[in-house]
């Protein structure tokens, strides 16, 4: 053996060798060779630090999503993915072996085991899976505003009109009710609202009930409403030890990137306002893969891109993991980038002069390496094959090394229709979620107002509070949809003043 094939292989077996439990992920290679036994390990303790996979489209970026999803789940971690392209709800299946996977499992000394792991189906829209929901009230009118698009007059209009909501007893569950709303402050009750919450101006309601309807055409009124999804639902193991796949199918709202970016941050803001503080654990409670990640920042203002910045730095504690995959690592904002502690990346093509530039951008953020030119070797990685550093049990980077990646054991490819549907007939969450609720709500309370205005002209007109008898306090407690909604909002005014306290602090600095 070599001098040089002897410090390299020191170098990779110091680096990759982890106290806690860890994951294969492949074999170290060097002068485009694989190096008999010398393995590389992804270690649990550090997979809640965040993470990036990239690479050129075909260079195999699923497929390492794919197997890391499966290390994790046989750790009895719970994984959530996001299913742009649809290619990934194969995991959920054996794989079918050929000669290729064949010859990389014997080159890599794998013992391939074609096998499934337990998925669970969800969806945005009227795709088949597991409805995911929101209220209005959950959404809140920070992310909503985001979403919309809003001025800061529109914004703080917004607000006030939650909080007039709030004050009156007026659940916000779906879009119905938040433009019955707008209706009113804008009509029958602009004199009863600017006289309590100040100045409303038509023209900004009517601006707010127009991006609503827009927003309508884009199919979110298929998310607002209940019955809310909880995202504990994410947290669950199978009884044979193996973490639960939930894979959101995203296929078509891949032309809709704001609807798509705001989701993620309300589900991210979900999870961190739900989930208790565990500091630093041996392994994640959940690990999330953005697929196509760019969408998330597409359109995404600065505002926001503050907001998703402070969400991924504080959910850590949360002991969940972020992991995004994009085909450049420039399509991620580097103050986000600067989070990611593990990063696979697979080649990159060199087709124009601002190609050649982005990669010698993407070198620099590697750690420098006795054994390899990074700027060069991206350029020539193989399909399967990638660079890869992360962050060790100490939090200090490890050796980049050249790395041929392990075969996922589950199906490469996605699953037919007749097996989605088997799959969803066999869910627990099917009968839990997949039927619309329609409680009342502002829009049928704010609808009997005007209706008993209407009849009786002459009578003093009532309160927004006074329409419905009064229940007693612990009937009214249990019965409003608005309670269940307190636990969430708790988490989430803890979230915003955290967030506050961030942005503010760096905007002083600034």
């Amino acid at each position: 053996m070599s001098d040089k094939i002897t410090a390299f292989t020191e170098q990779v077996k110091n680096g990759y060798t982890f106290a806690g439990k860890s994951i294969r992920i492949g074999g170290a290679m060097l002068d485009q060779k694989v190096i008999p036994g010398l393995d590389v390990y992804l270690p649990l303790k550090t997979m809640n630090r965040h993470g990036l996979i990239s690479g050129a489209t075909g260079t195999g970026k699923t497929k390492t999503l794919q197997l890391i999803s499966e290390g994790l789940s046989d750790a009895d971690i719970p994984v959530l993915l996001m299913d742009i392209k649809g290619d990934l709800s194969g995991i959920a299946a054996p794989a079918v072996p050929n000669d290729k996977i064949l010859q990389r499992s014997k080159l890599l000394n794998v013992d391939f085991k074609p096998q499934g792991y337990p998925v669970e189906l969800l969806s945005l829209s009227n795709q088949p899976g597991v409805r995911l929901r929101a209220t209005v009230s959950e959404f809140g009118p920070v992310l909503l505003a985001k979403m919309l698009g809003l001025n800061d007059n529109q914004e703080g209009l917004l607000a006030m009109l939650f909080k007039f909501c709030d004050d009156n007893k007026l659940p916000l569950l779906d879009l119905k009710d938040l433009k019955e709303v707008l209706k009113y402050a804008s009509g029958p009750g602009k004199d009863e609202l600017s006289k309590e919450y100040g100045h409303i101006a038509s023209s900004s309601t009517g601006t707010i009930l127009r991006l609503i309807i827009e927003l309508e055409g884009q199919g979110a009124n298929l998310f607002f409403g209940e019955k809310s999804f909880e995202v504990n639902d994410l947290l669950r193991t199978t009884y044979d030890g193996k973490g639960m796949v939930s894979i959101v199918r995203l296929t078509d709202i891949q032309d809709k990137p704001k609807l798509f970016s705001t989701f993620m941050l309300s589900l991210l803001s979900e999870l961190y306002a739900t989930l208790p503080e565990v500091g630093d654990p041996d392994q994640p409670k959940l690990v999330m893969f953005l697929d196509e990640a760019h969408l998330i920042f597409q359109e995404a203002g600065s505002v926001l891109l503050q907001k998703i910045e402070t969400i991924v730095k504080l959910i850590r504690s949360k002991g969940v993991g972020v992991f995004f995959c994009t085909q450049n690592p420039t399509d991620i904002p580097a103050s986000v980038l600067s989070q990611l502690g593990l990063k696979v990346q697979h080649a990159l093509r060199t087709f124009t002069a601002k190609d050649r530039q982005a990669i010698k951008q993407t070198a620099e953020n590697y750690p420098l390496s006795d054994f390899y030119k990074t700027d060069e070797i991206i350029t020539r990685l193989g399909i399967g094959e990638a660079l890869i550093t992360l962050l060790n049990e100490k939090g200090t980077p490890t050796p980049l090394v050249h790395t041929l990646l392990c075969p996922p054991h589950s199906r490469m490819d996605m699953l037919t229709d007749m097996e989605i549907s088997t799959l969803i007939s066999r869910s627990s969450l099917t009968g839990k979620y997949n039927h619309t609720i329609d409680e009342e709500s502002a829009y049928e309370i704010l609808q009997g107002k005007l209706n008993l205005d209407q009849t009786d002209q002459s009578a003093t007109p009532p309160s927004v509070s006074a329409q419905r008898p009064q229940p007693s306090v612990l009937n009214e407690i249990l019965k409003s949809p608005m309670t269940r909604q307190v636990g969430r909002q708790m988490g989430r005014t803890v979230t915003s003043v955290i967030y506050a306290l961030f942005v503010g602090d760096a905007h002083e600095k600034a």
